[in-house]
């Protein structure tokens, strides 16, 4: 995972593509949630932000 954020921030670096950064951040928050919601006694606290 390590060499994959690595290889990731090279190429943003390399090409100036640091506009992809927040892009990436708010996909994986929203995967997150997505997890946390899956069962857990925290759900019903999630769905009343959307």
């Amino acid at each position: 995972m390590g060499s994959f954020l690595k290889e990731l921030w090279a190429f943003m670096r390399e090409r100036k593509k640091f506009w992809l950064l927040p892009i990436i951040l708010a996909l994986v928050v929203f995967g997150a949630l997505l997890v946390l919601t899956e069962g857990s006694a925290v759900a019903p606290f999630i769905y009343t932000l959307f």
